[in-house]
This record gives structure tokens, C-alpha cells and sequence, in this order.
């Protein structure tokens, strides 16, 4: 491999990593501000409490959509699991950091 491909996938695999952080971050703060507003519906209006829940869902299954599409290698596309921080693909052995 050369270097210039090992700069790249470096690159890019910090792009995802990126992404990856923004999107956990959007996920935790809809699903908890849903469950604050569950528990205080006063503090927003008349949010019916089904409404809530299926805010909850829908963040929940948008986040683990977007980390099937997003949290893959960049050298092999195969997905990283569950460490954010890897330092190398469990399949190719792509170096990422």
C-alpha cells in the first residue's frame, strides 16, 4: 500500500469517526429531551405522550441506520463494530489512526 493510500483512509476514516460522533450526540439529546418532556409535558405544550415515544423510535432507528451506512472501513467497507476509537480494521488490518 502506499503511503499516499494510507494518508487517505486515514483521512477518511476520521471524517467518519466525525460523523459518527455528531450523529450519537443528535441521537442522545432527542431521545433524552423526549423523555424529559415525557415525564414534564407541561414545559413544552400538549405533546401527547405516544408522540414522544415515537420520537424516541424513530431517533433510535435513524442513528442505527446512519451507523450501518456510516461506521465501515474505509479500505474494505466492512463495518468497524463497536469502538469508536479503532486503530485498525478488524478485517483488513487497515491501519486507521
Amino acid at each position: 500500500m502506499l503511503k499516499k493510500e494510507k494518508s487517505e483512509i486515514k483521512r477518511e476514516f476520521r471524517q467518519r469517526q466525525t460523523r459518527q460522533i455528531i450523529a450519537l450526540t443528535a441521537a442522545l439529546f432527542l431521545v433524552l429531551l423526549a423523555a424529559v418532556l415525557y415525564k414534564r409535558p407541561d414545559l413544552a405544550g400538549t405533546i401527547s405522550r405516544s408522540t414522544l415515544f415515537g420520537l424516541q423510535a424513530i431517533s433510535i432507528a435513524a442513528f442505527l441506520g446512519y451507523t450501518a451506512y456510516n461506521w465501515r472501513c474505509p479500505s474494505c467497507d466492512k463495518h468497524l463494530g463497536g469502538n469508536i476509537h479503532r486503530r485498525r480494521c478488524g478485517k483488513c488490518g487497515a491501519v486507521l489512526q
